[in-house]
């Protein structure tokens, strides 16, 4: 996971995650990290639309982030 951080802060990627918080819920977030430091990340939340901080101990799943494409009906 560290070194998929380090590389979205230094390309300027976008990541999708899987994020737990401090009340045990699940979420689905997609960010722009802002910047990381040791026992969390700054990232941008697109959900939220503003700088959120996420504990790496609560991130479940990281991957970057794929535009999906709707199928058609």
């Amino acid at each position: 996971m560290e070194s998929l951080l380090i590389k979205a802060n230094d390309e300027n990627m976008t990541l999708e995650m899987i994020y737990m918080d401090t009340q045990g819920e699940l979420s689905y977030r997609v960010i722009k990290v802002v910047k990381n430091e040791e026992e969390f990340i700054l990232g941008y939340c697109y959900d939220k639309k503003k700088v959120r901080s996420f504990r790496k101990d609560s991130i479940l799943s990281i991957y970057p982030y794929k535009t999906r494409e709707r199928k058609e009906a």
